[in-house]
């Protein structure tokens, strides 16, 4: 009998305590919900908090929508959610791109942006982004047969390698030259300003496919160009950054996503060569006819270096996923904008991939695309939900002060180092 009153108290108690906590949960949630922002002074905090990350997610959603689209098993609904979530990408752009532009014209700290050691590294995101935007048009258009597609898609190509060639080479120069960096706490985002160009490779091969004769030729050449620009570039500074790792081992949780920035240059300059070789064959023998066998090269060897940069992918995959789970293993990792480091370069392994099975016809690399397109997928509904969320509650607004850098400078009687002896 005391045993059996025991049990119900105990019961009664858990009830309690159960109903307590669906309580206090349905309070919190009610308290997001009728208090957005709350952990910002001000509404205008969130302009004053707009930086360039937020292209990432315009980045990651864009190749989202390119890899169902391109899906290596036909499913027809794939194609119409493919092209809702472009149109989510197009919206997340513009939309972003006026903030950024709110924030630049209200506080006019663009320069004081660009000697930012963090915020200037995500400015190589927006070309980036736009380049999404213009694939995934040329991408969905080009079945339909859009008349002005052809036109409207060179143009905005060309703006987009301006802006990438402007990332690629001034904010590589103000890293050199006036930004203060320590090597302990450098991370893969310095990859961002010189990758806009690779990726800006690869669409130049997708705008081509949509002509033909002279402009065909000049932008598979502009191409190659814009190309090996980037990737030498990018091949440097992964070395810089493994480096890095080896003597300053991992870095923290707060910043451990970024670890798979380098398979985005790796991923996608694989990608892009092996774009351009297909298009070289189609365009080359016509368009310079005094090279005969120039696209049966290029095309050869674009599947032979991209074959190659695939597997060198593959290790720096294998190591970022290491490296995040034994992150977490240690303990939380804190959500913030890089989490959406985890899609975009991840994708681009998975196009390498795709175009590797669309040149081989090897069933593996079918699979293993279409395996890891699915995950990326859910990561994106994951990392999506939660972008939502910490910007509800103002948590991703929170301004950064660029206003009090330390900026080297040389200041007129002083003592000049060398390079060496200021490191």
């Amino acid at each position: 009998m005391i045993s059996r009153l025991t049990t119900q108290r105990s019961e009664i108690t858990l009830n309690a305590s159960s109903i307590a906590t669906g309580r206090t949960r349905m309070s919190v949630i009610k308290n997001l919900i009728h208090r957005p922002m709350r952990k910002l002074d001000t509404w205008r905090d969130v302009i004053r908090g707009f930086n360039p990350a937020w292209f990432t997610a315009s980045m990651g959603t864009g190749m989202v929508s390119t890899l169902l689209y391109g899906f290596p098993y036909e499913w027809s609904p794939l194609k119409y959610i493919a092209m809702g979530i472009a149109l989510l990408n197009l919206l997340m752009f513009v939309v972003f791109l006026v903030l950024f532009i709110w924030r630049l014209v209200q506080y006019g700290d663009f320069f004081y942006i660009l000697l930012h050691p963090q915020l200037s590294m995500p400015l190589g995101a927006v070309p980036m982004a736009f380049t999404t935007v213009i694939t995934s048009m040329v991408t969905i258009l080009a079945s339909y047969e859009v008349a002005w597609m052809p036109t409207l898609a060179l143009v905005l190509w060309c703006i987009n390698i301006v802006f990438a060639l402007l990332s690629c080479l001034a904010i590589p120069f103000l890293i050199t030259s006036h930004q203060k960096h320590a090597f302990e706490n450098v991370n893969a985002t310095i990859l961002l300003p010189v990758v806009p160009t690779v990726v800006a490779s690869s669409a130049g091969a997708i705008v081509a496919s949509v002509h033909s004769g002279t402009t065909a030729v000049a932008v598979v050449l502009i191409s190659y160009a814009l190309w090996a620009m980037g990737v030498g570039i990018s091949l440097m500074l992964i070395t810089f950054y493994v480096v890095r790792l080896i003597l300053h081992k991992l870095p923290p949780p707060e910043t451990i996503i970024s670890v798979f920035i380098p398979l985005g240059p790796l991923g996608q300059s694989s990608y892009a060569i092996q774009l351009l070789g297909v298009q070289a064959l189609r365009v080359f023998p016509d368009g310079l006819s005094q090279m005969t066998y120039l696209g049966e090269v290029l095309h050869s060897l674009g599947f032979f270096l991209g074959l190659l940069i695939w597997s060198l992918a593959i290790w720096w995959f294998t190591h970022a996923i290491y490296s995040v789970l034994y992150t977490r293993f240690c303990g939380p990792v804190p959500f913030n904008l890089g989490w959406w480091a985890l899609i975009f370069p991840t994708g681009t392994f998975v196009s390498s991939s795709g175009e590797l099975w669309d040149l081989t016809g090897y069933t593996f690399f079918r699979i293993l695309a279409s395996t890891i397109t699915v995950g990326i997928v859910l990561l994106w509904i994951v990392v999506i939900l939660g972008t939502i969320c910490f910007a509800w509650t103002g948590e991703l607004f929170k301004p950064i002060n660029t206003r009090h850098l330390e900026v080297h400078t040389y200041v007129e009687g002083e003592d000049v180092q060398s390079p060496e002896q200021r490191v």
